[in-house]
């Protein structure tokens, strides 16, 4: 066949196109390997032992024995007991801000030394890290400090280690702190590049800038690759926007707003996304205690719905219903999102056409529900290099 267009053509286009290639496959290499966790707790550093863990699933396991009947399907029961038992949580944050609260200087340091000492010797989930006070200027130099006395008791920090920054207000904040974990890895002869952190967007600016732009998207790019998760924040962020307390909830529309937002400046970076948490405790009496689950899995849900796959939890009761309303969302559509990912792969029709990108999708839904533990490798007949692969 005839074709009037030369190689010369092609070559143009790829002088012009080439840089631009490279910045879109720096900046958008899809989502990371490994695995996500489902939550995130936060925990006051002066209160974290070594035993922390086992407490809050022995706790969670106890709060099921004390408010029958169970706040989820009978048939999650032994799935949930024994994630309780084995894994009672994923994702761990030993808390300087907000939940430390304002001490002298020798106290934190002393909480510092500690906390990073009891990390170092004992027993500690499969995801770790410490988030330090802001980088605005009243909280600067604690932040630093806090840092600089837990690393020097800690040594090298754990695989995985993520450093939490609250109240981002600024490009400039998320520069700096790139910065600063530059600092830590030369000061304490860590790998470069090894300190990773993640961005607490709570505040309105880190949203929406003075100019009218995005600021979501160019924090992810002043962060210089160190950037591994944006985590809303419920309360600070509403409270910003004028929400009165009653109201202020993971599903108000400013929460849905800044969240959009988040999503649409972290698909494809790898930057992975966690909503926030719920205040209301399942404690109290019997009602107040069922009332509060039936409120954090409607919550769990409907984030996972909205693909916001990780949240945060702040009491043992909420252990329960974030892996019982996690598992059943994975599992209710395992046998159907096996079925069509099969016919994909095999180019069989279905009565769906699926697109490629759908196809990811699916893959991605059976890879996340086999991490959580929602269903075990014998029940999808798909294996897992090829969801890998997808």
């Amino acid at each position: 066949m005839a074709r009037r267009l030369t190689a010369r053509v092609t070559a143009e286009l790829d002088r012009r196109l080439t840089p631009v290639d490279t910045v879109l496959q720096r900046r958008y290499p899809g989502d990371g390997p490994g695995r996500q966790p489902v939550h995130t707790v936060y925990v006051p550093a002066d209160r974290f032992t070594t035993d922390l863990c086992r407490q809050w699933g022995e706790q969670a396991v106890d709060a099921l024995d004390r408010f029958p009947p169970l706040p989820f399907p009978t048939g999650l029961r032994d799935r949930v007991l024994a994630k309780l038992s084995t894994e009672p949580i994923e994702d761990l944050r030993l808390d300087f801000e907000d939940g430390y609260g304002v001490r002298d200087d020798a106290e934190e340091d002393e909480t510092a030394r500690a906390a990073a000492t009891a990390l170092r010797d004992g027993p500690r989930p499969v995801f770790v890290g410490l988030r330090c006070k802001s980088l605005d200027r009243a909280d600067r130099d604690r932040a630093v400090r806090t840092l600089d006395v837990f690393f020097d008791a800690l040594g090298p920090p754990p695989p995985g280690f993520v450093i939490t920054l609250p109240k981002v207000r600024a490009v400039e904040q998320v520069a700096a702190m790139a910065l600063l974990c530059e600092e830590l890895e030369s000061a304490y002869a860590l790998p470069g590049a090894s300190l990773r952190f993640e961005l607490q967007i709570e505040t309105t600016e880190a949203v929406l800038g003075a100019d009218g732009t995005a600021t979501v998207p160019r924090m992810i790019t002043a962060a210089g690759g160190r950037c591994v998760g944006l985590h809303y924040g419920t309360y600070d962020y509403s409270a910003a926007c004028g929400i009165a307390a009653a109201h202020q909830s993971l599903d108000h529309p400013v929460a849905d707003h800044a969240k959009a937002v988040m999503q649409v400046a972290a698909a494809g970076t790898g930057v992975r996304l966690s909503d926030g948490s719920t205040n209301v405790l399942p404690v109290g009496d019997p009602d107040a205690v069922h009332a509060a689950w039936r409120l954090h899995t409607r919550l769990v849900r409907r984030s996972l719905e909205r693909g916001f796959y990780q949240g945060w939890d702040l009491h043992p009761a909420h252990l329960p219903t974030r892996y019982a309303a996690t598992y059943a969302f994975f599992r209710e559509s395992l046998d159907a999102t096996v079925a069509r990912l099969s016919a994909y792969l095999t180019r069989r029709s279905e009565g769906v056409l699926e697109e490629p990108a759908t196809a990811r999708a699916l893959a991605g839904h059976l890879r996340r529900g086999l991490d959580c533990g929602a269903f075990d490798p014998d029940e999808v007949s798909v294996d897992r290099a090829t969801l890998e692969v997808l």
